[in-house]
């Protein structure tokens, strides 16, 4: 049986889908966990507790579908055909769950549990294996954690997040896809395979061939001289 935590985050997601978030009440959401009201002040502390820890599993719960949806393809599987697989991922959860939206494009409307944590960066602190965030999560937090897993299953060798540098293909071909996979989340267009086939498409271009995906930021010490 799942533990008292876990029954009262699925009946407080449940009663997301019948009423907004300001009309969720507590002793309702105890009532459906079949626990007591004392328990889901015990395990949350206050309905701002219980948004806060809602959310984050939410966002955890994505994050390992990210991870799932990359171990899915093919060994053989080149690039564009991993991000791409990442970008169907986040279109089906977007579409299919409201906080998962929420939480990647910050906007969660009068229905949804506001974010209710303290501020998180947008770029988190590079890390080898990057692991799920601690707090109600900001969009461009939760942006860097599906980015540094496609950048482990597209270049094993590089490091994802800010030690890579940005002269690294891989880390800016895989930012570049989540943004595009971002952009079809916020204003949808044509069928989910269609937006993914542009993501593989984007990212084989960046990777094969080309210009060289240069830094962007100007090198150390020149913007103090500016």
């Amino acid at each position: 049986m799942p533990a008292a935590r876990e029954l009262l985050l699925d009946a407080a997601f449940a009663a997301l889908g019948a009423r907004p978030w300001s009309g969720v009440r507590m002793v309702d959401v105890a009532a459906a966990a079949g626990v007591s009201r004392q328990t889901l002040y015990n395990e949350f502390g206050s309905k701002d507790g219980l948004a806060r820890a809602l959310v984050r599993r939410e966002a955890e719960s994505f994050l390992a579908g990210v991870e799932h949806a990359l171990a899915a393809v093919g060994e053989g599987a080149d690039a564009g055909e991993r991000c791409a697989a990442v970008a169907g991922w986040m279109l089906r959860a977007a579409r299919t769950n409201p906080l998962v939206r929420a939480a990647l494009t910050g906007c969660r409307g009068e229905r949804l549990p506001a974010a209710a944590a303290p501020p998180v960066p947008a770029v988190p602190p590079a890390r080898s294996v990057p692991g799920p965030p601690r707090g109600a999560p900001s969009p461009g937090a939760l942006a860097v954690g599906v980015r540094d897993r496609a950048v482990r299953a597209v270049a094993p060798g590089v490091p994802p997040g800010p030690s890579a540098g940005g002269a690294e293909r891989a880390v800016w071909a895989c930012e570049a896809a989540v943004r595009l996979a971002l952009s079809y989340v916020v204003a949808p267009a044509g069928p989910d395979e269609e937006a993914a086939e542009r993501v593989a498409e984007l990212v084989r271009a960046l990777l094969g061939g080309g210009a060289e995906v240069r830094d962007p930021r100007p090198p150390e010490g020149e913007s103090a001289r500016r």
